[in-house]
């Protein structure tokens, strides 16, 4: 570390969203799981406390049903198997996002087909999503990336038009809304995730949430082994996994639960204040967020312009680093298409399966299909944010911010 950057700015450390400093827990956690150790009973076909999360987690929402599951992985894969695509059917999806979103498509030998983002949101747009729609598109999965909701309204409309299901993929949206109405409702399946990282946390856990009871029943079975529990005449109905939540968790994410609208309210006061002190910073762009929209932040991203700072984005961010703000630049560093499994279609084997069945249109993953996913990843930084910042916190950030964007900044020419 330089000590010219110790000189403008005292260094402090920043809560972390992978330790106790940036996370709520305690005891409200530890006297839940202390009930279910007493309880003897751990596994959630038999115990009380992953039942009491599903029923808090719809009533939240204000949908029929919710089933918990075992990761946000987990959620999607339980989404896309109550889809139940044929071999070879298309799902069309964001080029941002985590393999944990992708991977289930191929586990259910479906095709993932990418769709170009808006570079300004970092979301799918209807305009991106129509585009990439062809006789063999069986849903539509729209991430709501960092927290920010995708224009489910316009998205929508498309999707009932062409009677194509929505999975909304909401594991970095816990309560966004868009003009008051919750994201993960706007669709015929909304998936969550209760990673360490994410607004309330297990460690890992997923849920998945619908109106839908054809949907709702399969997604129930599929994280059950496809066992018909509380049927006359159980049986293990079509090929389906082990999903379950088991009791410890769902004891913590009840006890989370209690502190979910606490956290989004802490979250967005935090994104404000950020916002606020950031704003008019020359080659420096914060959040957009749409007219009516609740952007609840996962994290924080900027959009640096890197032509007009000495280094560009990478400088930028290493100096961010070196005052300890752990910030990402280019978020996954490059689009989901590729990455080795998708590129050289590494699934089953040698087999290639089931990319095997696609056409050549929906792997055709050429450059000038997605400027915008390019031209987001490209100048996106990616700030920590997570409950306990404190206003000191706020003001170390925007500080630190101001004095590299000073720093860096080139002469008007």
């Amino acid at each position: 570390m330089s000590t010219d950057l110790s000189k403008d700015i005292e260094l402090i450390q920043l809560p972390s969203d992978q330790d106790s400093t940036g996370r709520d827990l305690g005891d409200d956690e530890m006297v839940k799981l202390a009930a279910a150790i007493e309880s003897g009973t751990l596994t959630s076909t038999k115990g009380q406390f992953v039942k009491e999360l599903e029923t808090r987690f719809a009533k939240h929402l204000g949908v029929e049903h919710s089933y918990a599951c075992s990761s946000g992985t987990a959620a999607l894969h339980t989404a896309i198997a109550a889809i139940d695509p044929e071999p070879g059917d298309e799902i069309v999806t964001t080029s941002i996002t985590d393999m944990g979103a992708l991977t289930p498509i191929l586990y259910q030998a479906a095709i993932p087909v990418f769709a170009d983002v808006d570079p300004k949101t970092y979301n799918l747009t209807a305009e991106s999503i129509e585009a990439a729609l062809s006789p063999k598109t069986k849903a539509i999965m729209v991430t709501h990336l960092f927290g920010n909701p995708a224009r489910m309204n316009e998205i929508m409309e498309l999707a009932r038009s062409r009677d194509i299901p929505v999975i909304e993929d909401c594991a970095q949206a816990f309560g966004a809304t868009i003009d008051g109405k919750m994201i993960g409702t706007f669709g015929d399946i909304g998936c969550f995730s209760l990673q360490q990282g994410k607004h309330i946390t297990t460690g890992e856990g997923g849920l998945v949430a619908s109106d839908n009871a054809d949907y709702a029943r399969r997604m129930f079975l599929f994280i059950n082994k496809a066992w018909g529990y509380g049927d006359a005449k159980p049986d293990h109905y079509f090929l389906a996994l082990n999903y379950r939540m088991n009791e410890l968790t769902g004891a913590v994410a009840v006890a989370q639960m209690e502190k979910l609208e606490e956290f989004v309210q802490r979250r967005t006061a935090i994104a404000a204040h950020l916002t606020e002190g950031l704003s008019g910073i020359p080659g420096l762009e914060t959040p957009h967020v749409d007219s009516g929209f609740v952007h609840t932040y996962w994290k924080y991203c900027l959009q640096i312009d890197s032509d007009a700072f000495e280094g560009g984005l990478d400088e930028f961010a290493k100096q961010l680093r070196d005052r300890n703000i752990f910030c990402a630049p280019r978020y996954i560093q490059k689009p989901a298409f590729e990455c080795q499994v998708i590129k050289d279609q590494r699934t089953f084997g040698d087999s290639r399966f089931p990319f095997t069945l696609a056409r050549p249109e929906a792997v055709d993953y050429s450059r000038d299909k997605f400027p915008g996913t390019y031209a987001a990843l490209a100048s996106v930084l990616v700030l920590p944010l997570n409950e306990k910042y404190t206003s000191e916190h706020v003001k170390y950030v925007v500080d630190s911010i101001q004095s590299v964007a000073a720093g860096l900044q080139k002469a008007a020419s």
